[in-house]
């Protein structure tokens, strides 16, 4: 990438840049509560965010910068496996409306904030409870840092180099997010999804105009995939058909265990808010469809770039005009920012009432709580972009990998626990070491690649390594239960949950 700077992009960026910052620090005074009164007004929003903003909200977290980067250059590189996206936004959804609405209904009858405190509600066990805050907490980390590297790509093609550009965003987002908590990213997502909304609209149809027509950008690719060989291409080989389809399901099951999508869900007002949002939120898989295809009009733009990564900021840098590729990567640098805000408040919340609450001041106040969480979010947020700075981008992305099949460990003490009493703490405790401790291994063993190949009978299949692990931790904790409820069947097993 050329190191000039676009004055022109620059402009917009910075304008919209300090738009957001702007709506960041007064989104402190935005419905009514005292931010610092408790942690329900601080990592909440005092639990009454509605249909639209929760909307937004869960939007904005979903589908981040680093989506917006890296689901086109997945298919710029390796072509139809790269959508695989679009089938686990598809099968997320009605799982969200099934489940969402019941662990809404745990939370707000008991005071959760955290998945760890409905965990806890349901088992009384504090190492389970600890468990799953650990996870959840350490999962999120190379997400964070992965946001910025979606910004970086932007501020980078727009001739800005070094580190200090992102330095100061972040501690633009650091000191809003601090003052402001969920809030913030709550009313900066309605400018985000909008901005992004308009860049992809016009981009699908412009684009294409450019080069010829889709057919044109279809025969390009084609072209490019068919002179590298190997498993790329626009449509899937037999062989990765059950790769694609098992990767598919597992970041699906995975995707409402994060801390930042289900501080979405615990913010909501109403359980009926979330029903008529797993209903609103497929219109982003249209959206997450037409950003993918971006990768394919690359090869028709006849791109060249250093890593798949730089795909899209040079794509809108090449084809439009240097005012509207300011706005775009403007949206997509507040798409950074957005999500990072509320992984930073998730991680947060995690830390103080699962972690500090529990083990080292188990009678601290309401508003003590929430000054732990602001200062834990400052912590998380200035350890992300340590990660960032001063280690290679490919650690976030294999911590971000193993962190998606560390996260789906925890879907059986979170979810099965809402409909049944049967597992023990013991038996689910059990089932998430091994499944964390076989996924970690296999995906080690495989480059930390996040399929790995059986072999059976003399064929061999390729599946997602979380869901694997997944499975082999529900037969573990349907053992380990079986067994401790036939040792000590009268074991008292008091349960805090209420639907």
């Amino acid at each position: 990438m050329s190191g000039q700077i676009e004055w022109v992009a620059l402009s917009v960026f910075i304008f919209f840049f300090a738009l957001v910052t702007v709506m960041g620090f007064l989104a402190a005074r935005w419905k009514s509560g005292a931010i610092g009164a408790d942690l329900d007004e601080w990592g909440l929003g005092g639990r009454q965010f509605g249909i639209w903003i929760t909307w937004f909200l869960v939007g904005g977290d979903f589908y981040t910068a680093y989506t917006v980067i890296a689901v086109p250059a997945l298919v710029y590189a390796v072509g139809a496996y790269g959508f695989f996206a679009l089938p686990y936004t598809i099968i997320v959804y009605p799982f969200v409306f099934a489940v969402m609405p019941m662990l809404w209904k745990t939370a707000h009858a008991n005071g959760h904030v955290t998945a760890a405190d409905v965990v806890h509600g349901a088992y009384n066990s504090r190492a389970l409870e600890l468990a799953v805050a650990i996870t959840g907490i350490i999962a999120t980390m190379p997400y964070i840092a992965l946001q910025l590297v979606g910004m970086s790509a932007v501020i980078h093609t727009m001739g800005l180099s070094g580190d200090l550009p992102i330095v100061a965003a972040f501690i633009i987002l650091a000191l809003y997010t601090y003052s402001s908590g969920l809030r913030a990213p709550a009313l900066i997502a309605f400018v985000k999804d909008t901005m992004i909304y308009i860049v992809v609209l016009v981009a699908v149809v412009i684009v294409p105009a450019k080069l010829g027509g889709y057919g044109a950008v279809f025969a390009a690719a084609d072209q490019a995939f068919a002179a590298k060989g190997g498993a790329t291409g626009l449509i899937l080989k037999d062989s990765q058909m059950l790769a694609y389809a098992t990767l598919a399901l597992g970041s699906a099951f995975a995707a409402f265990m994060y801390p930042h999508t289900l501080t979405g869900v615990f913010a909501s007002n109403s359980a009926d808010t979330i029903r008529k949002n797993a209903i609103l939120l497929p219109a982003y898989t249209l959206l997450l469809g037409l950003i993918a295809l971006l990768g394919y009009m690359a090869y028709a733009a006849h791109i060249k770039v250093d890593t798949p990564n730089e795909m899209v900021p040079v794509l809108f840098k090449t084809l439009f005009p240097s005012w509207f590729a300011g706005f775009a990567f403007s949206a997509i640098a507040i798409g950074a920012l957005v999500p990072a805000a509320v992984m930073s408040i998730g991680a947060a919340n995690l830390f103080t009432r699962n972690v500090w609450k529990t083990y080292l001041d188990p009678s601290i106040s309401h508003a003590g709580e929430a000054s732990v969480a602001k200062i834990t979010s400052l912590v998380v947020k200035v350890g992300a972009l340590a990660f960032t700075l001063f280690l290679p981008v490919q650690y976030a992305l294999d911590l971000q990998l193993l962190g998606g099949l560390w996260i789906l460990q925890t879907f059986p003490a979170l979810v099965f626990g809402l409909y049944t009493r049967w597992f023990r703490a013991g038996g689910l405790l059990a089932g998430w070491a091994v499944g964390i401790l076989w996924g970690s291994w296999t995906a080690w063993s495989n480059g930390l690649k996040p399929i790995a190949t059986l072999s059976l009978g003399g064929a061999t299949y390729s599946f997602y390594v979380g869901l694997g692990a997944l499975i082999l931790n529900i037969v573990v904790a349907v053992i380990v239960t079986a067994v401790v409820a036939w040792i000590s069947p009268a074991e008292d097993r008091s349960v805090a949950v209420r639907s």
